[in-house]
């Protein structure tokens, strides 16, 4: 049984959240809400996340504050193991403890804005520690892209509905098909004279590939999801891997299908999914080993996600992820 986390009291960070939020648009249509400041327990990890994603057709892609993973917000950069600061939210993974409560929980704050667009959002943050010392500093831009050219979609995919399948070749930009995309950049500078350590519960001795923590997109999904990825099908097949893309199809809250194709890994990047326990995917950025921001140095990095009605097959999958290049 897990034990109760402790308690904390709000600190000032805690009384100036304000739960802003700002829709993200593809031609007149909102596709995302971002959260700029949730005011959230400091154990749940506040950060700003997005939610609800939606498709053109209106079917919701992502969870917020579930009740498996609470500190799980839609789509979100977030890592739990920052120079010993859990920026995840949830229970810290203790080498030779395992989960345990502590109050090492962070915020990533919003500092300034540098743009704010119908389609495009982009905004200074910082990465702070549980006393509110700068940990690392961010630049985020979030662009929402309609695609003008797509591939027919389909209800199901080849082979008795396996979407994994290749099926057919049918990447035709005349079709038209419902999909737009979300770019997600940013750079994180860590600070002059620090270097700054990132890992995840793999680096910090958890077996089973749970190398997470990154750029992570909870999704939801009324049906078990699926996910595969170019030469790879499944959970575990797809997990720590380094595809050029992977693609996870799943059924919103209202009975739609939907797909979601994600690209965009780093050097050293690997892909974090899970489809048992709960539907996600994730750019994990220590998913074997930790990572060293150098004192002075950038970290940057690039994702998109095309969000797609109807479930696509492997070669719809691959035809879109190429779009994002």
């Amino acid at each position: 049984m897990t034990a109760d986390p402790p308690a904390r009291a709000a600190g000032p960070a805690d009384a100036t959240t304000t739960d802003e939020q700002i829709g993200l648009l593809v031609g007149g249509t909102e596709v995302a809400r971002y959260v700029l400041d949730p005011a959230l327990d400091a154990r749940h990890g506040p950060r700003p996340y997005l939610h609800p994603v939606s498709t053109l057709g209106g079917t919701v892609v992502t969870d917020a504050l579930p009740a498996d993973h609470v500190w799980h917000l839609g789509a979100s950069l977030a890592v739990q193991d920052v120079n010993g600061t859990n920026l995840w939210g949830g229970r810290t993974y203790v080498r030779d403890v395992g989960y345990t409560w502590r109050d090492d929980h962070g915020r990533i704050a919003h500092v300034r804005w540098s743009e704010r667009a119908a389609d495009r959002l982009a905004h200074r943050l910082e990465w702070r520690d549980p006393h509110g010392a700068v940990l690392l500093t961010e630049h985020r831009q979030l662009t929402a892209v309609a695609l003008t050219g797509a591939v027919p979609l389909t209800s199901e995919g080849p082979s008795g509905g396996d979407p994994s399948g290749d099926g057919p070749s049918t990447a035709d930009p005349s079709d038209g098909a419902s999909a737009w995309r979300l770019e997600v950049d940013y750079t994180l500078s860590a600070p002059a004279r620090q270097d700054v350590r990132l890992g995840s519960p793999a680096t910090n001795g958890r077996p089973g590939g749970a190398g997470y923590g990154g750029f992570f997109w909870r999704a939801v999904s009324a049906a078990p999801a699926s996910v595969f990825s170019a030469t790879a099908t499944g959970e575990e097949a797809v997990n720590g891997s380094a595809q050029p893309w992977v693609a996870l199809c799943g059924t919103g809250p209202d009975g739609g299908a939907y797909t979601l194709v994600f690209t965009g890994l780093g050097d050293g990047d690997r892909w974090f999914t899970r489809t048992a326990m709960y539907p996600g995917v994730g750019v994990a950025f220590a998913f074997d080993e930790p990572v060293t921001v150098a004192a002075g140095t950038d970290r940057r990095g690039r994702h998109a996600v095309v969000v797609a009605d109807g479930t696509l097959n492997r070669a719809q999958a691959a035809a879109l992820a190429n779009t994002a290049r």
